[in-house]
């Protein structure tokens, strides 16, 4: 709870994980011996405010992905309510899946992606308290662009925006609940899909808001990814040694 709203978050674990290669699905990929979507869950249900998980997976895989990670999570010990439930061909379908079985409907709802391990449970508490104090529609994780960005037509350089108005985007991306809901149902109307919920609410007239969140809060997509997420579980494990923390 967050005061006397709940908050729901659903991790969206439909990916193949084709650039990984991975034949049983990015989310059983083995960090420190633990499933990817494992780690990601643990650090969601770690999030005080959050009532209730819904992970969004594969249809055909829906009792493998519980069983794994439901193996290596004592769910219990974070008074937090998880299901598993299948989703659809797209992402926003499968987010739409999850948001059709949310249980407090007046409340707000955190979309997470499962291939995001590293969330700060402080960073989902500032966010969901960012969305109150605003008085806006959503916010949305991420972080002021540092690289020199260019706009292509195939490798034709077009232009060079001033990269001081520009974000990356990550998640958690956090919303009223009936904002998103009409966001998407709109969507579906108008026969438009996207890999962003945000877009969806900016789109059906919402005003949604950027909150900086850590770095690492990085998304395992491509080989490479796996050393860097390897180096960053292994930094926070010496760092949670050295303070006596879980």
């Amino acid at each position: 709870m967050l005061g006397n709203v709940a908050v729901t978050a659903i991790v969206a674990a439909g990916g193949n994980g084709s650039r990984l290669e991975m034949a049983g699905g990015k989310q059983m990929l083995a960090l420190a011996g633990r499933p990817l979507l494992a780690w990601t869950v643990e650090a969601v249900a770690a999030t005080s405010c959050v009532d209730e998980i819904v992970v969004v997976c594969d249809p055909a895989r829906v009792d493998e992905y519980e069983r794994a990670v439901c193996d290596e999570i004592d769910i219990e010990a974070y008074e937090v309510s998880l299901r598993f439930v299948a989703g659809g061909a797209t992402r926003s379908e499968s987010v739409r899946c999850g948001l059709d079985v949310v249980t407090a409907r007046d409340g707000l709802v955190a979309i997470h992606d499962g291939a995001r391990p590293f969330i700060a449970p402080e960073t989902v508490q500032a966010a969901c308290k960012k969305l109150f104090s605003a008085g806006v529609d959503g916010v949305a994780v991420g972080y002021p662009m540092v690289d020199t960005m260019k706009r292509v037509d195939g490798e034709v350089v077009c232009e060079t925006p001033d990269r001081s108005r520009y974000w990356a985007v990550q998640t958690p991306q956090i919303f009223r609940f009936e904002r998103l809901l009409a966001a998407y149902e709109h969507a579906v109307a108008r026969n438009i899909d996207a890999t962003d919920d945000a877009a969806l609410v900016e789109a059906d007239g919402g005003t949604v808001i950027m909150f900086e969140g850590p770095r690492d809060n990085i998304k395992i997509t491509r080989s490479e990814d796996v050393t860097i997420a390897e180096a960053i579980l292994e930094r926070k494990t010496r760092e949670n040694g050295e303070t006596g923390t879980a």
